[in-house]
C-alpha cells in the first residue's frame, strides 16, 4: 500500500496537484473525477466510428465509481455515442456530458436542447467546400448532429491537409455563427457558448464537489484545465491529468500529472482506487 497519496507509479509534479490528489483520496465521497473520451479513455483511431475503450478502463472506472462521489465523462461526441462505444453504461452512476456539455446522459436518458441553425448551414455547405478546397484523398466529414468535424488523419500528409482547410473552414464557421475547434488532425465546427470548462464547472457546482480531477489529451480539454485553475482559486482543490501523445504537447505542458496515454490512465485509476481503499476512506 502506498505510504501517501502521492506515492506510486504516477504522482503530480506540482504542489497544487499534490494537494488536490491528497484531498481527493482522503475525502472521496466529496470528489468528482471527469474524463475526456477519445485519446483519454479510448485510444485515437483512424476512424472515430471504430473507437473502443482502452482494455481495463471500464473496470477501472467502475471500481473508482464505487468509492468516489461523482465519475463523469466530458466529450465532444454525442453523449449516447460515447456511452455506446465506451460501454459506459456499465459504470454505476456515471454522468456523460456530450457535445461539450450541450447534452447530458445519465440513467439511460439523454437531455439536450435543439442545435442552433448554423449547424444546418454547415451541414449543407461543408461537402462542397472540402471538395473545392482541394482536400486530399483520405479527408472526410463526421456529422455529430450538433456539430461537424473534418478529419485528415487518413490523408497521406494529415497536417498539410489540415493547414489547407483551416482558413476556408474558419470562414464558413464565422458565416454560420459557429466556432472552430482544432484537435488532433481534425477541425470541428460547433456551436458557440459551450465548452468543456463550462460543463465541468457546472457539474462540480451541482454536485457540491470538494475536490476535482480532470483528464484529457487534446486542445479541446484546455478549457477544462482552465476551469480547474478557476476552481482552485475558489478553494476547490483540482488536479489536471494529461493522457500524453506526440501530436499535442501543449496539454502536457499545462498538466499537473502526465500519464502515458489511455494505458497509463488505467494504471492511475487503479492506483487511486487502491490508495482510497488503503486509507479506508
Amino acid at each position: 500500500m502506498p505510504s501517501s497519496p502521492a506515492d506510486g507509479p504516477t504522482a503530480p509534479t506540482t504542489e497544487s496537484g499534490r494537494a488536490a490528489l491528497d484531498a481527493l483520496v482522503r475525502a472521496p465521497s466529496r470528489a468528482l473525477a471527469a474524463f475526456d473520451f477519445d485519446g483519454t479513455l479510448a485510444p485515437i483511431v483512424a476512424d472515430p466510428r471504430d473507437s473502443a475503450p482502452q482494455p481495463g478502463i471500464v473496470a477501472a472506472l467502475t471500481a473508482l465509481a464505487s468509492r468516489l462521489g461523482t465519475v463523469a465523462v466530458v466529450t465532444g461526441r454525442p453523449a449516447a455515442t460515447a456511452v455506446r462505444l465506451g460501454g459506459l453504461d456499465e459504470v454505476p452512476g456515471i454522468v456523460v456530458l456530450g457535445h461539450y456539455g450541450a447534452e447530458r446522459w445519465s440513467d439511460g436518458r439523454v437531455l439536450a436542447a435543439d442545435p442552433p441553425p448554423g449547424v444546418a448551414l454547415v451541414r449543407a455547405e461543408l461537402p462542397s467546400l472540402v471538395e473545392s478546397s482541394g482536400a486530399p484523398e483520405g479527408t472526410w466529414i463526421e456529422d455529430k448532429g450538433r456539430s461537424l468535424a473534418v478529419h485528415t488523419r487518413r490523408a497521406a500528409d494529415p497536417d498539410a491537409a489540415l493547414d489547407l482547410l483551416a482558413a476556408p473552414l474558419a470562414a464558413l464557421a464565422e458565416r454560420a455563427g459557429l466556432r472552430v475547434e482544432p484537435g488532433r488532425r481534425v477541425i470541428e465546427l460547433r456551436p458557440q457558448g459551450v465548452d468543456k470548462g463550462g460543463a465541468l464547472t457546472s457539474l462540480v457546482e451541482e454536485r457540491a464537489a470538494r475536490s476535482v480531477l480532470y483528464a484529457g489529451d487534446d486542445l479541446g480539454d484546455l478549457p477544462a484545465f482552465a476551469a480547474v485553475a478557476d476552481l482552485r482559486a475558489r478553494g476547490v482543490p483540482g488536479l489536471t491529468v494529461c493522457s500524453s501523445s506526440d501530436e499535442v504537447t501543449e496539454v502536457a505542458d499545462r498538466a499537473d500529472l502526465v500519464v502515458e496515454g489511455p494505458e497509463g490512465l488505467v494504471a492511475l485509476l487503479d492506483h487511486l482506487t487502491e490508495t482510497i481503499r488503503g486509507l479506508g476512506a
